[in-house]
């Protein structure tokens, strides 16, 4: 079935979300080391039919990238060699781990749970995700 995938790269850990196969929800999926991303990706696409990867990209409230913008540029260059025929978009990532919180909260996730950062970096690939799929399907 066909899949979109939600990436929250990060230097240590990589947060991963999953559409349904109709591209109207996102889902988090995984928090993957960062040293094996493209792997675990390679994995999944044997498994799922990607269609696309939407990616965030950090950038400041002027719209300039950030300091981390380098790391995922990197990341991006080894995901289009690893994947050359899917299409891969950029989403703006600002606040996303804010939501990421505040829908732990509202979710009624206890305290130590939302400590966890495995938790806040899936779960904000998924509202990137989410973000992407909601302007598309308008």
């Amino acid at each position: 079935m066909d899949r979109k995938v939600g990436i929250d790269y990060g230097r240590k850990r990589v947060g991963v979300a999953v559409s349904d196969p109709l591209g109207i929800f996102a889902s988090p999926l995984e928090t993957v080391p960062a040293a094996k991303i493209i792997d675990y990706l390679k994995s999944y696409a044997q498994r799922e039919s990607v269609t696309q990867f939407v990616v965030g990209y950090p950038v400041n409230m002027d719209n300039t990238p950030s300091e981390a913008a380098a790391d995922v540029d990197v990341f991006l260059k080894q995901l289009k060699k690893a994947f050359p025929d899917t299409p891969v978009t950029l989403e703006d990532e600002r606040f996303t781990s804010v939501l990421a919180h505040r829908a732990m909260i509202d979710g009624g996730m206890k305290a130590s749970d939302r400590r966890d950062k495995n938790s806040v970096d899936k779960i904000s690939a998924a509202i990137i995700l989410q973000s992407c799929l909601d302007r598309t399907n308008r």
